[in-house]
């Protein structure tokens, strides 16, 4: 008690006061509580339109004193009143997260410590109130934050921290103030208040070189000259959005634009030509936006623009102002539109009638209100997702409900990015393009394949085909983001909670998450919902857990003389990571390597399957919502020879993950070796044997039997790939494993009662019918099934071989389909059978039914495989490591284990 008592005297300052306003004042307000100090009041600015400020909110909840003052001077003079009510609170420190008004002197300097304030810039660079700003605009390489103890409102006063971040180049304030400004700001201002009750802050005084104070922008000096390079404009546009806007005259109008974003230089874009006076060059108006020159040649892209009557629309459709007609709306879409009336009356409160031409933001409306439109909309319709942009560009209720009809209509300006289809009572939308640095972009050259739905064997959509060069782009991104951007850097608690907002999304999407992977790879959806989804969620949110517990250890060494010495271990990320995924689970093994390698803190690059790409674009497209950065994730549908192979010997590859074939993964091994020695992990081929005794519980031992086989089609690398049963059960085992095949339904994976779906493309069809063919030659019995089912797709009949003897091809080749391998054994010969099951290369799973203890663990302990199941089968989770023994591979998926795979050691040694 003693100690906790010295702990609190020592970190809480019990008298606080916050002058401020906003979300950020809110937050620091809420941090500095949490930490247990004692606010005794809030002082903020008065309710705008009948709303209190957020931070206003806040400390009225909690009972804590307001004041709203509209000033706290006239004329450079403090207002008595006002200082005096200030000092009736006592407060010990003052705090200023946000602060627009002027704070007098007397106010600054009244408490015991002081007064300290944020600011958005590392000063003495970029004093005065649009810093942020300033800082794009200047195109600094380095941003950041200051806490520094509050003077005159000049920003001079000394410095107590800062901390840095680096400036992408398609940065903009938003996602600066976003990523790092805000909340890095927050935690900068409670640690600063730490450091003055422990007696530990620092008053640096600011230098006077490098010093400036640029005033705030306005409209009329926000004009472009357009005589320089495409890197100077880019920055003067994007440090202008959103407030007030960089311009220029183009046909007569006042065009304002926004979302910049710079260009690589490659093949000249396509599109219609558009005249900008004082420009080196046309523009270009693309379906992607108006792409604009500099006086060096490069190119940048604008993909918003404004008019001077306030209306913004899409740069691309720059050119097709006249071409959308109102559409007329039908009964229900009016009475949809009534029900957002409703929603705009509840949020512009000071506005009596919302008419058509009410404009949102011009009647009061605010960013939070933005937030809170996007989310009541998606209250009432899950057919279309809602962006902040969106609302933004139509800002009149009349153009909102349009936009919003068109939407529900299914008819979208990105309709190239993404394919839609009405299936299995949904709309389910399906990205088709690669995903490289946080965008949906075409192949090099165009280059298209079309993916299959294995059910009836139709196309679904042609999907990007990833060439070498996308790999470069690829890879190139992925290592700017490790080494330059802010996830390599991001404190690990933050990069837990971004990886947990992933699976929240995936969970909000798991309905059309699952139906994607049974029309792409076959799934049955019942099954796709709860283990392709379900674990892949589960997955995510593990390893989201494990980010803020990656630790090293302390290590006594004793050769070394003076013996005063410390050495430690630190686990860091490695780096780019490639990983490669098979088509059986498309979406889980997805998850079951990159949970892991994002959680160690590792950029990735995804190869799925050729056959089954779908699902990992549809994660990228989450991914980017949930806020992983740019370049973290990136996705190249495409095929091994090209893809794989390129990840395989790329340089600044780092590790490599594969799950697939034997044969792949040692071709991919020896690729990793030559090229750079990269870390390897691979789950490859199995021929998993399960031995059933005859003190088994015979129910249990036959239904999991029949699923050790044939979930998920038998594409299932843990398969029982061969089942040895004790011969006086043997019989009755067959007998009742038929009954039980003959009843499984195949047919529809979208239908809730189909037990076996399609095989999940016509080259693996063919290869299961040939696998049969030559196992019908050599003897053994086919007792059921063996042919293909005659649907327009790819359905292939369970089956069942008995009399497998050990020599036969069947009996030591992984089939990776619904077929089941049973050989007899003789009874009590316990390790004959266990020779037999460990006579094979692979080593990937394992399973025993009996119930006699000590039989189960004298088995376990003797079957050569990294996993044993016994009177259980296929029961994986996430917290368990799963992976093989000998050909089966090496490294570990799932578990604590896994983050292993996707760390490296490094050990310090320190003298002293």
């Amino acid at each position: 008690h003693l100690s906790k008592l010295v702990y609190i005297d020592y970190y809480q300052l019990n008298s606080i006061a916050v002058i401020g306003q906003s979300l950020f004042g809110q937050e620091v307000y809420k941090e500095l509580r949490m930490d247990g100090h004692i606010i005794v009041g809030v002082f903020t600015i008065p309710d705008k339109e009948g709303k209190a400020d957020p931070l206003a909110k806040e400390a009225e909840k909690n009972g804590v004193p307001v004041f709203k003052f509209p000033r706290w001077r006239v004329k450079g003079q403090a207002i008595p009143e006002v200082v005096d009510l200030y000092k009736s609170i006592g407060a010990e420190l003052n705090v200023l997260p946000y602060c627009s008004q002027f704070i007098p002197m007397e106010v600054i300097d009244n408490p015991k410590y002081g007064s300290i304030i944020y600011h958005p810039s590392l000063l003495p660079r970029h004093r005065g109130a649009s810093a942020i700003n300033w800082t794009l605009i200047n195109g600094d390489k380095k941003g950041g934050f200051t806490v520094f103890w509050a003077d005159d409102g000049l920003d001079t006063g000394p410095i107590l921290l800062q901390k840095e971040c680096v400036i992408q180049p398609n940065d903009t304030v938003n996602t600066l103030y976003n990523r790092f400004l805000f909340p890095m700001g927050v935690k900068g201002m409670v640690e600063a208040v730490r450091l003055i009750a422990k007696g530990e802050a620092l008053r640096i005084q600011q230098p006077q070189e490098g010093a400036t104070y640029e005033g705030i922008q306005k409209k009329d000096n926000a004009k472009i000259n357009w005589n320089q390079s495409a890197e100077t404009l880019h920055n003067w546009i994007r440090g202008h959005d959103k407030v007030p806007g960089a311009w220029a005259d183009i046909n007569g109008q006042k065009i304002t634009f926004y979302a910049s974003t710079l260009l690589d230089n490659g093949s000249s874009p396509r599109g219609q030509l558009l005249e900008i006076p004082g420009s080196c060059r046309p523009g270009i108006v693309t379906k992607e936006g108006l792409v604009l020159f500099g006086n060096d040649g490069k190119a940048l892209l604008v993909r918003s623009l404004q008019f001077e009557d306030g209306k913004m629309i899409p740069a691309g459709q720059y050119f097709c102002l006249g071409s959308n007609a109102a559409v007329e709306l039908t009964e229900d879409e009016k009475k949809f539109a009534e029900e957002i009336r409703a929603v705009w009356k509840s949020i512009l409160t000071n506005v009596s009638q919302i008419e058509d031409l009410t404009d949102f933001f011009k009647s009061g409306a605010a960013s939070m209100d933005v937030v809170r439109l996007v989310e009541e909309v998606k209250l009432r319709t899950s057919s279309f997702q809602l962006q902040n942009e969106d609302i933004y560009m139509n800002t009149t209720f009349q153009n909102f409900i349009q936009m919003c009809v068109r939407k529900l209509r299914g008819e979208n300006d990105d309709q190239d990015l993404i394919v839609e289809k009405d299936i299995n009572n949904m709309i389910v939308k399906i990205p088709h393009q690669l995903f490289i640095n946080g965008e949906f972009i075409d192949a090099e050259g165009g280059k298209t394949y079309t993916s299959m739905n294995p059910t009836d064997g139709t196309a679904l959509c042609d999907v990007s085909l990833a060439q070498k060069s996308d790999v470069d782009k690829a890879v190139a991104a992925a290592k700017e983001a490790f080494e330059d951007g802010e996830w390599g850097k991001m404190n690990p608690r933050d990069r837990g909670r971004l990886i947990y907002k992933l699976a929240d999304l995936m969970e909000e999407h798991q309905e059309e998450l699952a139906t994607i992977e049974t029309i792409d790879s076959g799934a049955v959806y019942t099954l796709a919902l709860k283990t392709h989804v379900g674990m892949s969620i589960q997955t995510f949110r593990y390893f989201a857990g494990w980010c803020d517990k990656i630790q090293g250890s302390t290590i006594p060494i004793n050769q070394a003389r003076p013996n005063r010495n410390l050495t430690f271990t630190k686990k860091e990320p490695i780096g780019v990571c490639a990983i490669i995924i098979p088509w059986n689970y498309p979406l889980m093994m997805l998850a079951w390597k990159t949970a892991a390698c994002l959680a160690a803190g590792n950029t990735v690059v995804l190869k799925p399957a050729q056959v089954t790409p779908l699902t990992a674009l549809k994660f990228a497209e989450l991914s980017a919502r949930a806020g992983i950065p740019k370049g973290v994730v990136n996705i190249l549908p495409g095929s091994g020879a090209v893809v794989g192979q390129h990840l395989s010997d790329h340089p600044d590859v780092r590790k490599l993950g594969f799950t697939g074939s034997t044969e792949i993964g040692k071709h991919i091994m020896k690729s990793c070796a030559v090229s750079n020695v990269k870390k390897v992990s691979l789950e490859l081929g199995g021929k998993s044997p399960l031995i059933i005794f005859s003190d088994c519980d015979i129910d249990k031992a036959v239904r999991m039997g029949i699923s050790s086989v044939f979930f998920n089609k038998g594409e299932n690398c843990i398969a029982a790939g061969r089942i040895f049963v004790e011969d006086s059960i043997h019989d009755q085992f067959v007998k009742r494993v038929v009954e039980e095949v003959e009843k499984m339904k195949i047919g529809d994976p979208l239908d809730r009662s189909t037990d076996h779906g399609p095989q999940n493309h016509k080259t693996h069809l063919e290869k299961l019918l040939e696998y049969c063919q030559i196992a019908n030659m050599e003897g053994a019995t086919l007792v059921y099934g063996g042919k293909q089912v005659q649907r327009p797709g790819f359905f292939f009949e369970p089956t069942v071989f008995t009399d497998v003897q050990d020599h036969m091809y069947i009996a030591k080749e992984e089939s990776f389909g619904p077929i089941m391998i049973i050989s007899k054994f003789r009874s009590g010969d316990v390790d004959d059978v266990l020779r037999r099951a460990n006579a094979t290369e692979y080593g990937l799973a394992s399973g025993v039914f009996t119930q006699d203890i000590s039989k189960a663990l004298y088995v376990s302990e003797r079957l050569n495989a990294g996993t044993v199941f016994v009177n259980t089968y296929n029961k994986t989770d996430v917290a368990s490591p799963f992976g093989g023994f000998k050909q089966s591979g090496f490294g570990k998926d799932l578990g604590q284990e896994a983050l292993n795979e996707y760390l490296r050691i490094k050990a310090v040694t320190i003298e002293y």
